[in-house]
């Protein structure tokens, strides 16, 4: 490992799913930022909830609905999401997926 940087060849080869469960492993965090690995069995679910930062979600593999405030959308490989602050969201995996969060903490975020 080295200090400057954090190399991974291949997100959808990093850890296995436990059979009806989801595995996350954070891969990154610091002061500015998280990125969290999540590899979902088939059916599993995160319940809709909100981050107090922006976020991205990147889809690396499986297919999932994807809740985005009111929106229902269909995730597959190479799915991009950006979310604002509070925005509250829910996945759930159709078949096993691999999908990388990445809370921007270091935002400046506006108070309303």
């Amino acid at each position: 490992m080295n200090d400057s940087y954090n190399f991974i060849a291949n997100l959808g080869e990093n850890g296995s799913v436990p059979e009806g469960s989801i595995l996350s492993r954070t891969l990154q965090s610091d002061a500015n930022s998280k990125v969290i690995l999540f590899r979902f069995a088939p059916g599993q679910e995160l319940s809709a909830h909100a981050a107090p930062f922006p976020a991205t979600l990147q889809f690396v593999s499986g297919e999932a609905q994807l809740k985005l405030g009111e929106d229902w959308h269909q995730a597959q490989p190479g799915t991009f999401v950006y979310m604002t602050p509070k925005l509250e969201h829910a996945i759930k995996a159709q078949t096993e997926t691999v999908m990388l969060l990445t809370m921007i903490k270091g935002a400046v975020v506006p108070s309303n």
